[in-house]
């Protein structure tokens, strides 16, 4: 897989930037340990022939000088590690086909070669080898067996300290890319719980200009939305407020009238309306945040205390389940959310159903059945919308204001749980809230 199909996965900023830097770390190392092991074996090599063609012409002249019975002791110590020398014709072959055997060559001839008759040939073999033939000034045959060593043996401790200085290194850059992704994550933490209830963290404006300036930026954008938010709700409060006294007039005006038909038709308006603006002020308010502490209950006492207020109202609600341990959570919004969904499901089906489940990754669900008409899968999600009604059954001709659902999910957000519709295989609506930040413990 090459780098690019890497980088076009979903990987970190942290994975991404690590992945380049030690792939960039082991392309740097290998190149510069393969540059100076050719530079190291260039140099080498070059050292080496300079050096064969001067002892070798030093080492051919002293022999030639000697007695030929004391020629066969003195070779050992004329023998290097690279060549040795054989009193007698050799092998015969081919002339040198290597570079490095040519350059050897090329040094002892000029060397030696104006002075003794010298043939050069190599000899047949896995290893690079060659011997050059010469002839003493008493005719007697000299062969210098050469087998050139163009690289030397690397010591034991470099490959260690090479590894070494890779760890090092990449160490410094993983503590240097953490370092520097660090704010990012912390950016992202504080605006994933940017959430309805505006509580945000303060991000701390330390550390590098471009981190300060963007985590001063962040809190100044969470401090002018709560601002917003505080002015819609105060402009709403006031309309609610303002609203009060014209609709009582109404009503009032309306208990005068004569017709008793009209007299109940402006009654059943004036009453929306006071609906519809206390509605409208509770789905602000949920908007805003919930200023409510969570603390610690017993879901199985709170929900048989909810169903039987229900029941004492003369409702059809059913309670199946149980989850056996306490808590965290916030009970009033926690109240409101299953009201709207008991409520509706009463409304659209006259009856309904609650089941509490449990999970083992201490997640709670709380699910709430009915058996009316369902909702259009291209519109579970949009009913969530304020002032959203599905015509064909969920309409004002209910009574509703279309901000039940609403008011219902921005709670649960504030609640950090999860509120979803489905529609039942076999007819009816599945609304299930999930808690996410249950917190049990021993009862």
């Amino acid at each position: 897989m090459s780098l690019d199909r890497l980088l076009k996965n979903p990987l970190t900023l942290f994975q991404r930037l690590t992945l380049i830097i030690f792939t960039g770390l082991i392309v740097a190392q290998g190149l510069s340990f393969w540059l100076t092991m050719v530079e190291r074996n260039e140099t080498t090599a070059n050292v080496m022939v300079g050096n064969v063609g001067r002892e070798v012409a030093s080492s051919v002249a002293f022999l030639d000088r000697v007695a030929p019975t004391e020629r066969p002791g003195l070779l050992p110590r004329l023998a290097r590690r690279n060549y040795d020398f054989i009193l007698g014709p050799g092998e015969n072959g081919a002339p040198p086909d290597a570079q490095l055997s040519k350059d050897i060559s090329a040094s002892i001839e000029q060397s030696i070669g104006s002075h003794y008759p010298i043939s050069v040939n190599s000899v047949p073999g896995v290893r690079e080898h060659l011997q050059v033939h010469v002839r003493l000034s008493d005719g007697s045959p000299l062969t210098i067996d050469v087998r050139p060593v163009g690289k030397l043996p690397l010591s034991r401790w470099l490959p260690i300290l090479l590894f070494a200085q890779f760890a090092l290194m990449a160490a410094c850059c993983w503590v240097a890319v953490r370092h520097a992704t660090h704010p990012l994550k912390e950016l992202a933490r504080a605006a994933d719980t940017l959430g309805p209830d505006l509580m945000a963290t303060h991000l701390s404006e330390d550390g590098p200009a471009e981190v300060a300036g963007a985590a001063r930026a962040f809190n100044a954008m969470q401090e002018r939305i709560g601002m917003y938010m505080k002015e819609r709700i105060q402009i709403l409060a006031a309309i609610s407020h303002d609203l009060q006294t014209p609709i009582t007039r109404m009503r009032l005006r309306a208990d005068l009238m004569e017709d008793e038909a009209e007299r109940e038709k402006m009654q059943h308006d004036l009453k929306q309306m006071e609906l519809l603006v206390r509605e409208g002020v509770a789905y602000a308010r949920t908007l805003h945040g919930a200023a409510e502490v969570r603390r610690r209950i017993d879901p199985d006492a709170f929900m048989e205390s909810l169903i039987h207020d229900y029941s004492d109202a003369g409702q059809a609600v059913s309670l199946t389940g149980q989850v056996g341990r306490t808590i965290m959570a916030r009970p009033q919004a926690l109240r409101r959310i299953l009201g709207n969904l008991i409520d509706n499901a009463i409304k659209f089906s006259g009856a309904s159903e609650v089941r509490v489940e449990s999970t083992q990754d201490q997640k709670i669900s709380i699910v709430v059945l009915d058996r009316g008409a369902g909702i259009p899968e291209e519109q579970l999600d949009a009913v969530f919308q304020p002032f959203y009604r599905v015509e064909s059954s969920r309409n004002r001709q209910t009574g509703g204001t279309g901000l039940g659902l609403s008011i219902a999910r921005q709670l649960a957000i504030a609640m950090n749980a999860s509120l979803t519709l489905k529609n039942r295989h076999d007819g009816g609506l599945e609304a299930r809230l999930t808690l996410d930040d249950a917190s049990p413990v021993s009862t």
